[in-house]
């Protein structure tokens, strides 16, 4: 097979502030394969996660060195190309590109939707949320207005962890509710709380009714997340804390849920084992995103029908996505029923 990588430059609409600092524009890739005649499409992009960091040049550095070795080798041989990616321990953004454009390669040549090759039930895609980044109490009820008016908005995301402490965090969350009173509200700190904020700030969103609270201890401070869920009746996700499957046995026993992001567990095949783990361990799913165009989400909407909860919305804040492809019906994201992913690029869209 062949492979191409190209850089494409992204800008949101609005800046996102969370707990580690703003993005405003990402350079992410896109990777191409062919073989028979048949182009797949995969997006890496780039996040950092303490020591964890893939930054575009490292995923495109990576990408140079090991392409000359995947060229030997066919879409068809998944098996095989994850086990080569693995022993050259390449980022997983890179593998999540890779296996993405593998599967919407498959999903061509034999003209099926990734949903449907998968047997999923479409109508089984609940809403996503769409995120209100760290911010004033005032700026926080401009974005929710922005939001309200762009999207049909059942959900929201609200990012604390602000360095300000967590009365900023209260003011703003209580601004958010005042101005959107009916999308149902959940929190995500970015590991923003140290365990005794972390104990208050669970107590006080679960007397408001809050769906749950996302990654509240740094990642690192795992061993707390018992004394957290010990004195918290909020249900608790966990996203910086785990990354693929393997990672879920040594957490299940303190969380509630997990995010999974393709770009974090490697793409599709990695994505699909962590929510099996998942449930057998009895947790809920829900899946995220980092800055993604409409092929990434659009990828992670396929196994959408999976997930408890959704928060496929960084291409809906992005003012020039080069992509398209799922559709957003009734706060859904929605993937269609072209094969492979569905997408197009916009140069070629018709």
């Amino acid at each position: 097979m062949q492979i191409n990588v190209n850089l494409f430059t992204v800008n949101k609409r609005f800046p996102l502030t969370i707990s580690r600092g703003t993005t405003a524009q990402t350079t992410n890739v896109w990777v191409k394969i062919s073989q028979d005649g048949i182009e797949g499409w995969g997006e890496a992009s780039p996040f950092s996660i303490g020591d964890r960091k893939q930054s575009t040049d490292t995923i495109k550095a990576a990408l140079q060195q090991i392409v000359p070795i995947l060229q030997a080798f066919s879409p068809l041989q998944r098996q095989q190309i994850e086990q080569v990616l693995t022993k050259q321990q390449v980022p997983s953004s890179v593998k999540a590109a890779l296996d993405m454009a593998m599967h919407d390669w498959l999903g061509k040549h034999v003209g099926l939707p990734l949903w449907q090759i998968w047997g999923l039930d479409r109508n089984a895609i609940v809403p996503t949320s769409v995120t209100i980044g760290i911010n004033s109490p005032e700026g926080a009820k401009a974005r929710a207005r922005d939001w309200l008016q762009f999207t049909d908005v059942r959900l929201f995301k609200v990012k604390l962890g602000n360095p300000d402490g967590i009365d900023a965090d209260k003011k703003m969350l209580l601004a958010v509710r005042e101005e959107a009173p009916e999308p149902e509200l959940f929190v995500d700190a970015n590991g923003g709380w140290n365990l005794a904020d972390a104990i208050e700030m669970c107590n006080w969103l679960a007397e408001l009714s809050i769906k749950y609270v996302e990654q509240p201890l740094p990642r690192g401070q795992e061993t707390n997340l018992a004394k957290l869920k010990e004195h918290s009746s909020l249900p608790i996700f966990v996203d910086e804390s785990c990354f693929t499957s393997s990672d879920i046995p040594h957490l299940a026993n303190y969380v509630d849920g997990v995010n999974i992001k393709l770009m974090k567990s490697g793409g599709l095949s990695e994505a699909m084992r962590m929510v099996h783990t998942a449930r057998a361990y009895g947790l809920e799913v829900m899946f995220g995103c980092y800055s993604d165009s409409s092929l990434a989400n659009t990828a992670a909407a396929q196994l959408a029908p999976l997930a408890d909860y959704l928060d496929l919305d960084s291409h809906l804040n992005l003012i020039d996505d080069p992509f398209t492809g799922a559709l957003v019906q009734e706060g859904r994201v929605l993937p269609n029923d072209s094969p492979g992913l569905g997408v197009q690029h916009s140069a070629s869209a018709t």
